[in-house]
């Protein structure tokens, strides 16, 4: 969910600081974007669906390509978060307004901004239907849609974030109650949880379960405290060399970790959490809570549920070194809406965008695809408030780091990064 990552198989984070610099030297030239509450026309060269990190950064490659006014960008939201910096937020190291900006602000000077929401998609006719019976063609599609949370599919929310002792680092209506649920800590489970779905930032359930502990360290309540990490994984993380690393933090600071263990159920006018025994279908566990902090199940937009761009889970399906479409050819995806066999994480729409650009203008030119993305995805797991082992890894859960260090090691200057610079990155470089 965090940090800015490589556009080559050997090089990583520090691959992108390269972009700092043009970017900011740039930053004059994205002015006031046009703006159309619908489809200001109905045909465009480059569509792309979706306002996030892959949307904005690819509609900016896009515009460099064929030019603004030939490049259009589909999105309902007025704000665009930098959701990475969630995790501080929760935390009490942060506030939610420095992870927000107008979504015209980073919306690329002269591309057009369609105020609307992709109901449908007919790539056998290359075009779009938006709200209103509003239809949109295009020669080259890029999908961007990112992927749902959904609260609603656990019993008692998402109506049980209206109750004290909740809250939930993934949404921006409850990002802040995981803060307040901190503070207003006194004595008792402290359970942090983990979805049986894919997610975005596999390493974000955690990290606030290692805020959590060093601020009740911090504020003495540490011994009043039994802090547990339900998860419905068999694993702590997925590549072992962090894995260790982490179970050596859980050890050494007293924390359970509770595995194959599924939220289903909130009561939180109880405050009780109800999991499903996964090696048990059926069994269940009751934990009463002092402190609730909930991962919800995720799941592709419902727009591409059945659609015929996605596979048969929903997942825009491309082919995972080039992030072209299997079957269409004018059509491309990147970051989580994809069914790319990596951790969906900010990093990993990085190196995504870079292989994309180049994927696209081969195609453009009626050539073959050559620049291939490797599965990187980086994920700054923070440990404390000024501790992060940086994870950095392929499509095979193998460690492809940056530094001429040893990146499992809890280290201040990767927080220092994560919490400093990445940010900047990501608004200055990454988007533009």
């Amino acid at each position: 969910m965090s940090a800015v990552g490589a556009v080559s198989s050997c090089s990583g984070l520090l691959s992108c600081l390269w972009l700092l610099k043009p970017g900011m030297q740039k930053m004059s030239s994205f002015g006031l974007h046009t703006a159309a509450r619908c489809a200001a026309r109905d045909y465009y060269e480059v569509l792309v669906l979706g306002g996030g990190a892959g949307g904005i950064a690819m509609s900016a490659r896009m515009k460099r390509k064929v030019g603004a006014g030939n490049v259009a960008v589909v999105e309902p939201s007025k704000t665009h978060y930098y959701q990475p910096l969630w995790t501080l937020v929760g935390g009490g190291v942060k506030q939610l307004a420095a992870s927000a900006r107008p979504m015209e602000s980073v919306m690329p000077a002269g591309v057009e901004w369609i105020k609307s929401r992709v109901i449908a998609l007919d790539p056998d006719k290359n075009c779009v239907w938006l709200e209103n019976d509003v239809k949109v063609s295009y020669k080259y599609l890029i999908i961007a849609l990112g992927i749902s949370l959904h609260y609603e599919k656990i019993k008692g929310l998402p109506e049980g974030f209206n109750h004290p002792k909740i809250g939930s680092n993934y949404s921006a209506q409850t990002v802040e109650k995981t803060w307040r649920a901190l503070q207003d800590f006194k004595e008792g489970n402290a359970i942090f949880t983990f979805p049986n779905t894919p997610v975005k930032c596999a390493g974000a359930p955690q990290k606030i379960m290692y805020l959590s502990d060093a601020y009740l360290r911090k504020t003495g309540k540490r011994p009043k405290a039994n802090i547990m990490f339900n998860t419905s994984l068999g694993v702590i993380f997925a590549v072992k060399k962090y894995a260790d690393a982490l179970l050596e933090v859980v050890k050494d600071r007293d924390l359970t970790v509770n595995y194959k263990r599924n939220l289903i159920e909130v009561r939180a006018d109880k405050q009780e959490a109800v999991f499903e025994n996964l090696d048990k279908p059926g069994v269940t566990e009751v934990h009463q809570y002092e402190m609730l902090h909930v991962t919800p199940p995720m799941g592709p937009p419902a727009v591409l549920i059945n659609s015929p761009v996605s596979d048969e889970n929903g997942w825009v399906d491309v082919d995972k070194e080039t992030l072209q479409h299997k079957k269409y050819p004018n059509v491309f995806a990147i970051g989580d809406c994809t069914n790319l066999p990596t951790s969906k994480t900010a990093a990993a729409v990085a190196a995504q965008s870079g292989v994309l650009d180049k994927t696209i203008s081969l195609v453009m030119k009626n050539k073959l695809p050559v620049k291939k993305y490797d599965g990187y995805t980086s994920c700054p797991l923070v440990t404390g408030y000024n501790k992060v082992i940086l994870a950095e890894f392929d499509y095979n859960a193998q460690p492809l780091e940056t530094f001429p260090i040893d990146q499992s090691k809890e280290r201040t200057t990767m927080y220092h990064m994560k919490a400093d610079m990445m940010p900047l990155l990501y608004w200055n470089a990454l988007l533009k």
